[in-house]
């Protein structure tokens, strides 16, 4: 029997229970009629459970699922989604610069072309252990002598009992253990930024959230959509338009989707870390609200800062803060992070303290603690890029998301192609898979050559 993932009601319901006690609602009359009436919780790792359900208890999911969205909020004055609102909340939102970054286009070229590879070999290390609780992957690196992380997972040397215990990644593992690697396999976390340099390449910088979402119906399949994306995807089937795409039956809309989706557009604004928050954010508001967004502002802005070459990583990241409402639970979490990441000569001990802070409260891809681990391990490695994407994937969580975006932050930190350790570029062989428009089996110095040309930069040069 086919189980649709992240879109049926009784799989979505007890997400939303989950949110709405986050994000300051009182849902506890409403999770009391769910369970009376004999509703599970929602699946732990999965995206569908593993049966059906009454049409009875469809339709009261469905019916909670409004009721909930009904509730008010006594965060909503402190987390805003209008972007006037977010503005006014951010004392030192940065000032738009009267002209581009002064920055030399080889220079620049060079950086974009490492923040691609960073972000493919991010995201590549991760594959295998997405999904994995944070013990196992502690021990499968362990059992190969790759701990702390240092390189690439295998399965070479992995005892039997613990790889039956913990199995990799089912769909990642013959594209991205050490041992099977041949080029970048597709994945979302590398589609998203494809996506977005065709939303550029046909609408330009002032693209609208309505321009998104008519570019995701003509090339994204649904089928490679998930969480949020997915939701909205539906909604706009449906007939919803944006911003509704992102709040009705959506309990994944502070969840991780549209940090991912962030790079283009921090890499399109050197120097403007405003503009590319401000273009993020008519992105992100397809598809999330709140928390949800300002992670993918948060991402943009420092991204937007470390493209000038000109500042480490720590400022970088100040500049992504400040385009966060300062009372938010993100501008918290991230300060935490951060804070500990500066205290903690252990890595481990702070991705201790981060799993206790958050383990009980969000899901494993929410955008909350996995901002907090990305900004953690930047800020803990000073920016190195082996530093950065090892400990950010060895902390668990999104680990394939959080190691693109990591690596792409410490590409461009990097510089150049050239400054990135060969073990981590060499294995992709200039080569990217996906199913998105043309792109399959383009190079990272093509697509590094194509995201320079829509650049601010570039767009004011003659």
């Amino acid at each position: 029997m086919l189980r649709l993932t992240w879109v049926q009601p009784e799989d979505l319901i007890g997400h939303e229970l989950r949110q709405a006690t986050q994000d300051g609602r009182e849902p506890g009359r409403i999770a009391a009629r769910w369970r009376a009436a004999g509703g599970s919780e929602a699946p732990l790792r999965a995206g569908a459970s593993s049966g059906p359900v009454s049409r009875y208890l469809r339709q009261l999911a469905e019916d909670l699922l409004d009721e909930l969205a009904d509730l008010p909020s006594r965060l909503a004055d402190d987390e805003p989604t209008n972007l006037a609102r977010i503005r006014a909340l951010c004392p030192d939102w940065p000032a738009q610069p009267t002209q581009p970054a002064p920055t030399p286009r080889p220079a620049l070229r060079a950086r974009l072309e490492a923040a691609w590879l960073g972000r493919a070999a991010g995201c590549l290390l991760g594959k295998p252990v997405e999904k994995l609780p944070l013990t196992a992957i502690r021990q499968l690196a362990q059992s190969t002598g790759n701990w702390p992380l240092n390189t690439w997972f295998t399965a070479r040397g992995v005892p039997e009992e613990l790889a039956t215990a913990h199995p990799w990644n089912r769909r990642s593992a013959a594209t991205s253990l050490a041992e099977n690697i041949d080029g970048m396999p597709e994945d979302d976390d590398l589609n998203y930024p494809l996506l977005n340099l065709l939303l550029l390449q046909r609408h330009g910088p002032l693209f609208t959230t309505t321009d998104v979402a008519q570019l995701w119906l003509d090339e994204l399949p649904a089928g490679r959509t998930f969480t949020a994306e997915r939701i909205a995807y539906r909604n706009l089937l449906s007939g919803l338009e944006p911003p509704l795409t992102a709040r009705h039956r959506n309990p994944f809309r502070e969840w991780i989707g549209a940090l991912i989706r962030a790079d283009v557009h921090g890499w399109t604004n050197p120097g403007d870390p405003a503009g590319a928050a401000e273009q993020t954010y008519r992105d992100a508001t397809l598809t999330h609200t709140a928390n949800g967004v300002y992670a993918a502002m948060f991402t943009a802005a420092t991204i937007a800062q470390a493209a000038t070459g000109t500042h480490d990583i720590h400022t970088c990241l100040r500049t992504g803060l400040t385009v966060v409402p300062p009372r938010s639970r993100l501008a918290r979490a991230v300060h935490h992070g951060i804070q500990l990441a500066e205290s903690q000569r252990d890595f481990t001990a702070v991705v201790d303290e981060l799993h206790a802070t958050h383990a009980a409260v969000h899901h494993w891809v929410h955008a909350i603690p996995n901002t907090a681990l990305i900004a953690a391990a930047l800020t803990h490695a000073d920016g190195d890029f082996t530093g950065s994407i090892c400990r950010v994937v060895s902390g668990g969580l999104d680990t394939d998301s959080n190691g693109a975006t990591a690596g792409s932050i410490a590409g461009l930190l990097a510089g150049s192609p050239g400054a990135l350790p060969d073990r981590w570029t060499s294995p992709l062989k200039n080569r990217l898979a996906t199913s998105v428009a043309d792109f399959n089996g383009t190079g990272f110095d093509t697509l590094a050559r194509l995201t320079h040309s829509l650049t601010r930069v570039e767009a004011a040069h003659p």
